[in-house]
């Protein structure tokens, strides 16, 4: 595969910064709004719910399963293959009317099966789920926040984070615009996604600290430009080979793949963003308030 290589070129990153960092502004702005609003589409593991696994008497088509659970309303439960003829099926409803209906409709549309598993998930299971998954974020993000201001300075470790920030409340907007499901692997690819743009940040941070002795002579805004474009290749190559394997996975990866790739989709685009862009305009706009560390 040619790899990009932009060592020639010499774009102008920071005299964009302000409209490109305003439009992020109105996007997170935009995000909140749908969180506190629309809200999201949390899973079973979330909610509470129903689990059922069922093994069929011959290999079945999930397409098939899902279209007998749409025609019960039930379309969008989460559908996990075991093998050909072994699925596991989740439901946000909890009634007994709902596991009857279900199965009556499995029966009659896919064919004979015997029960393997039938298990009810409380909504206080729920709610430790979430509270675990706000603080395994949180936690992650201080302990970014420390490591970046040993590892370089505090303002460094501050705009690596506002970046991550940035990406994760641009996430979850748009799982709360298209309605996707967050399920525990959605927190598993948020986690995923947040070292890889953390690692993005670092790339471009940390080649500004490399040239920071010529702040005095370039002025911050050219030593941030200059920064940049020599990581650019590294940014765009690397965010390329990743990106495409992740295309494949939304398309082709079926309903509970693509919506564990839709996450990492929209992660690795905002991420290769805001670390061109977020972390460096802050670092910039910080600094010419403030130049002395």
């Amino acid at each position: 595969m040619a790899t990009f290589d932009a060592s020639k070129f010499n774009f102008p990153f920071m005299k964009y910064r302000k409209i490109l960092v305003s439009i992020s502004i109105l996007c997170i702005i935009a995000s909140a709004a749908l969180l506190f609003t629309k809200g999201l589409n949390l899973g079973v593991d979330f909610t509470g719910g129903l689990v059922l696994q069922v093994k069929f008497d011959k290999p079945v088509d999930i397409a098939n399963v899902r279209s007998a659970l749409s025609r019960i309303g039930q379309g969008n439960a989460t559908i996990q293959a075991f093998a050909d003829d072994d699925v596991m099926l989740r439901f946000q409803a909890q009634e007994d009317q709902v596991r009857k209906d279900v199965l009556a409709a499995l029966s009659s549309d896919v064919g004979s099966y015997k029960i393997l598993r039938v298990e009810k998930i409380g909504p206080v299971v729920g709610k430790e789920l979430r509270s675990q998954a706000a603080y395994s974020l949180i936690i992650a993000l201080a302990g970014i926040l420390l490591y970046m201001a040993y590892r370089f300075r505090f303002r460094f470790g501050a705009a690596a984070v506002a970046a991550l920030v940035h990406d994760v409340i641009l996430m979850l907007g748009a799982y709360s615009l298209t309605g996707k499901e967050i399920s525990v692997t959605f927190i598993a690819a948020a986690l995923t996604v947040a070292g890889y743009s953390l690692n993005d940040s670092i790339v471009v941070l940390d080649r500004i600290r490399e040239n920071w002795g010529s702040v005095r002579s370039m002025g911050i805004e050219n030593l941030v430009n200059t920064s940049v474009n020599q990581t650019l290749s590294r940014t765009i190559n690397t965010s390329l080979t990743t990106l495409l394997p992740v295309i494949a996975m939304f398309i082709f990866g079926g309903e509970v793949i693509s919506n564990f790739a839709f996450a990492f989709l929209v992660g690795i685009l905002v991420g290769t963003y805001s670390s061109i862009y977020i972390a460096s305009s802050l670092l910039v706009e910080w600094y010419k308030r403030s130049p002395k560390f």
